[in-house]
């Protein structure tokens, strides 16, 4: 177990599995394999969508679109998803089978209804920031480990975004699942290989 590292958990949230209203192929399918992974870091950081019922991201909230159209914002061109992860509900909750401790470090992000927040370090505008990266540096960490939902998505981004702040970062390969909305894991993948971000797998971890 190494002090300097961390494990960042990705939205594994009722709403992201495959019974949700936003569901992730085989989303289930992490929660074992993030269980076993959780023991082996000091530092765990657990992150939630955690969006108002008016969120400008969710296509019922727009006159004539449907999920997954995509529409222009401010800050760029947004995917419209069906209403997911709505503060205070059972579906923005953590599975329940995740072993969460009580020890972990809780991000909520997408509570501004006007911006998308996929990252756990930046809302969708790339300037509105989250406290993650200096809590993180405030412990020494200085590797990061990403998994959960969805790789293409949140988990990327969240990625990118490690590495914008410095950090050396991985992708736990197995312990994530994507949606892949045109094209969305293939463009990931290519974006990781020229930011120098690793995929691994669990296996791989000590």
């Amino acid at each position: 177990m190494n002090k300097n590292q961390a494990l960042i958990v990705v939205d594994v949230q009722n709403d992201f599995l495959e019974t949700g209203s936003l569901p992730v192929p085989e989303g289930s399918k992490v929660i074992p394999v993030i269980n076993k992974a959780m023991p082996l870091f000091q530092t765990v950081v657990l992150t939630q969508d955690w969006h108002p019922a008016e969120h400008k991201s969710f296509a019922s909230n727009h006159e004539n679109k449907k999920p997954y159209d995509v529409t222009t914002m401010p800050y760029g061109q947004q995917v419209l998803w069906p209403a997911h992860c709505v503060q205070n509900s059972k579906g923005a909750e953590l599975a329940e089978t995740l072993a969460v401790k009580g020890t972990e470090f809780k991000v909520r992000k997408g509570t501004n209804s006007e911006v998308d927040s996929y990252s756990a370090f930046f809302e969708a505008d790339g300037k509105s920031k989250t406290i993650l990266a200096d809590w993180l540096r405030d412990r020494g960490i200085t590797e990061v480990f990403l998994c959960g939902l969805a790789t293409d998505f949140c988990v990327s981004w969240s990625a990118l975004d490690a590495v914008k702040e410095g950090f050396k970062t991985f992708v736990l390969e197995d312990a994530c699942r994507g949606i892949d909305v045109g094209g969305s894991l293939a463009a990931a993948k290519q974006q990781w290989k020229d930011k120098g971000i690793e995929t691994i797998s669990s296996n791989s971890l000590r």
